[in-house]
């Protein structure tokens, strides 16, 4: 691909500055050069001028106009003409499409109710309009079911509000001043690249970085040092560092004094958290952990940086909670270049409602429904459809079958591919099969999940429309401007849902507002002070404007946490109130205990996808190869497996062939799978999801992906007998 940046002074090349919509902390700003002749995209590239991107754009997105033109790209509405599942469509006209749909939709919630109605979608862009914003106004005004939008951060979002009050940390640009680096389950140059240079400039000043993971992954090949540590039992490594730091008295006893609440019982809790304790449930050597105690209390700055890996498993929440105690206790907020970070999304305090329009609602209180449990929320039995109730905490509970509400009987799907990324496959399959479902599906490409719709309806790349991006890793607000046209007949998610309100007659003034007007007028309706600085004309000026935040923005240094007592709160009376222990504590994993002979299943992103996206991206999936998972000799000996076989990998939700990686860069016990291979891409159709469960974690109703126990053999070996698999567990 040629670089245009080095030639943007040509007569017939346009420059035009947008932002990454991918799912993503780094949230890069980009330019894209256009040519003005022929009103193509000839290539694109990270803006120079942004302080995050620094003109660098990660290897997958750096191919983003390969996706764009791709040659499968959808481009007119397409009507089913097959059984679900076959992928067999015709082309029709958007005037049919939008008419049918909303005569079915009116059908349906004439006939059950505007409950039956069930939208489905995630962070496919996380653009706010694009994203949600026209989405939100259409299924308020609908009165449709509502969706608790839980698959990949919910457990630990909440473990880290009750302990901090809201995510907010470090900024990335801060882990340059660090001392010590704790990656603390991030493989940061697949999932976080833009971070890494910070923490090279801290190592070129003499910093160490740690990586704490399962899998010796390439940030733990790059790294100081690797602590290959158990799937879910971060929270009991924390507890054993914190048992060291506060009997060898390294705390910081006045930040502790000034800024936080419940020492005592914390020092009661973790006195019973010797390292030795620790060793048995991690695997990390009881020395290791005193040394790294030792280390992370003693040098200054430390930072810390954790991801959502960590949190997917039952005790997902309180893990995270119990890490998040860490950086209060040693003082660390106080400088520049300590703490933690997750996320830094909670710094962004938009108020979505003249975006969202919840006023649409008209006094309605919808059910909510949890997003990982789509297949239970697409049965037809009621107790499954109980079950599939968003229910958060401890105190929450489902309601009884008779009161679980209609059954599904439309479903909208935007911004996701749950065929392939919802956990239980075949029972998402199973929903999507049926009959009497009707579906939508709003893509840029034929998936896994647009295979089983009634209509495919074509979106736009975020090349070809307007939105407003709000990052998780970084400060600064970015504004994306279309820079093409849109292909063929495809329209924006905006645009989409405009034209089916209409079809349905739904009249408001807010649905014939255009997408300027609408970020614009969002934009200008916000008063929280760190606004200040964020103006409708900065942002069309320069295309990425930063928070009004101190520089350095050290958020705790003088703590003022925003949470109820206003302190880091090591005891939390809101996490009682919710029926949680209010102190840290190590929530063992489901498959804690396991079965004989199984292992532990984590299937984070392949480092050449982004969940789903990007996989059929011939040149990115070649780099990948096929599905494989990976496992360590000493378990690929006892189960008779050699590098390169395939495998079969089988628990009681379901099984998949993958092919075997030997290697002793993972931890023993541990198998590790990267994903998310599309289903038709992978070996009969299926992929690693049929063996993860709907259940929930502690915290948040989130998602259990990486708390997986599964049997390992080869390939050739007679499949197990499903009554013998069930005696088996």
């Amino acid at each position: 691909m040629s670089r245009l940046k080095h030639d943007a002074g040509l007569p017939h090349v346009t420059i035009v500055t947008g932002t990454c919509p991918h799912d993503c902390p780094d949230t890069c700003a980009w330019q894209v050069a256009v040519d003005r002749r022929t009103g193509r995209a000839v290539d694109i590239w990270g803006h120079p001028e942004h302080p995050i991107t620094r003109g660098r754009l990660c290897g997958k997105v750096d191919r983003y106009l390969e996706r764009v033109y791709h040659p499968d790209r959808l481009t007119v509405p397409l009507k089913r003409v097959g059984p679900k599942g076959s992928g067999q469509f015709v082309p029709v006209t958007w005037e049919h499409a939008v008419a049918e749909i909303a005569a079915r939709l009116a059908d349906i919630i004439g006939t059950h109710g505007p409950e039956a109605v069930l939208p489905y979608s995630y962070a496919g862009t996380m653009g706010l309009l694009q994203g949600e914003g026209m989405a939100q106004r259409f299924f308020n005004r609908m009165g449709a079911s509502r969706l608790a939008r839980t698959i990949c951060s919910a457990a630990g979002f909440q473990g880290y509000k009750y302990t901090l009050g809201a995510a907010v940390g470090m900024e990335m640009e801060s882990f340059a001043r660090a001392r010590l680096i704790l990656l603390w389950g991030t493989n940061t140059l697949t999932s976080n690249l833009h971070l890494w240079p910070f923490i090279q400039e801290a190592r070129r000043q003499g910093a160490r970085v740690i990586a704490i993971d399962p899998v010796r992954t390439r940030t733990a090949r790059a790294a100081d040092e690797w602590v290959p540590v158990r799937p879910g039992t971060d929270g009991a490594l924390a507890l054993a560092m914190m048992h060291v730091i506060v009997e060898e008295g390294l705390y910081d006893a006045e930040y502790v004094e000034r800024f936080t609440v419940g020492f005592e019982q914390l020092r009661e809790r973790v006195r019973a958290w010797p390292p030795e304790r620790a060793e048995a449930i991690t695997g990390v050597s009881a020395g290791r952990i005193r040394r790294l105690a030792r280390e992370y209390a003693t040098v200054q700055p430390a930072a810390i940086r954790i991801n959502y890996g960590l949190q997917r498993h039952a005790g997902g929440g309180m893990a995270v909670r119990t890490i998040a105690c860490l950086p209060a206790l040693v003082g660390a907020w106080r400088h520049e270049g300590g703490g933690l970070q997750l996320s830094t999304s909670g710094a962004f305090a938009f108020d979505f409602r003249p975006l969202y329009r919840p006023d649409l609602l008209g006094g309605r209180l919808p059910r909510t429904l949890n997003m990982i449990r789509l297949g239970d929320a697409l049965s037809l039995d009621p107790a499954r459809l109980a079950r599939a109730h968003y229910c958060p905490r401890p105190v929450d509970s489902p309601p009884p079958p008779d009161e679980a509400g209609p059954p599904v009987k439309a479903l909208i799907v935007y911004n996701s591919n749950p065929a392939a990324v919802a956990p239980d496959q075949r029972a998402v399959i199973e929903g999507l099969s049926r009959d009497d479902l009707f579906t939508v599906v709003l893509e840029h490409f034929q998936t896994d999940t647009a295979d089983y719709a009634d209509y495919v309806l074509p979106a736009t790349t975020q090349l070809e429309h307007w939105d407003l991006v709000k990052p998780y890793g970084h400060y600064y607000l970015g504004l994306n401007r279309p820079a093409i046209a849109p292909l063929g007949e495809a329209l924006p998610n905006s645009e989409i849902f405009r034209r089916l309100a209409a079809a349905l007659g739904f009249d408001d003034p807010c649905f014939q507002e255009d997408d300027v007007t609408i970020l614009r007028t969002f934009v200008e309706a916000q008063t929280h002070p760190v606004f200040r600085t964020v103006t409708w004309e900065k942002l069309l000026e320069q295309g990425f404007v930063r928070l009004d935040l101190p520089t350095p923005y050290l958020p705790f240094a003088e703590g003022r946490f925003p949470t109820p007592s206003d302190k880091c709160e090591f005891y939390s009376e809101s996490m009682a109130r919710d029926g949680y222990d209010p102190l840290p504590t190590w929530t063992p994993p489901a498959g804690a205990a396991g079965s004989g002979g199984t292992l532990w299943c984590i299937s984070s992103p392949a480092h050449s996808f982004l969940n789903t996206t990007f996989v059929n991206v011939e040149r990115l999936r070649r780099r990948e190869g096929e599905p494989t998972i990976h496992i360590h000799p000493e378990d690929a000996r006892a189960r008779g497996i050699v590098h390169g076989q395939r495998v079969r990998v089988w628990n009681e939700q379901g099984d998949v062939i993958l092919r075997a990686v030997v290697t002793e860069e993972i931890a023993p016990g541990v198998v590790w799978a990267p994903s998310i291979w599309w289903n038709k891409l992978s070996p009969e159709g299926r992929n690693i999801n049929q063996v993860t469960s709907q259940k929930e974690a502690d915290m948040g109703g989130g998602a259990r992906f990486y708390d997986v126990r599964v049997w390992v053999e080869p390939a050739s070996a007679s499949p197990v007998a499903e009554g013998e698999r069930a005696a088996a567990l």
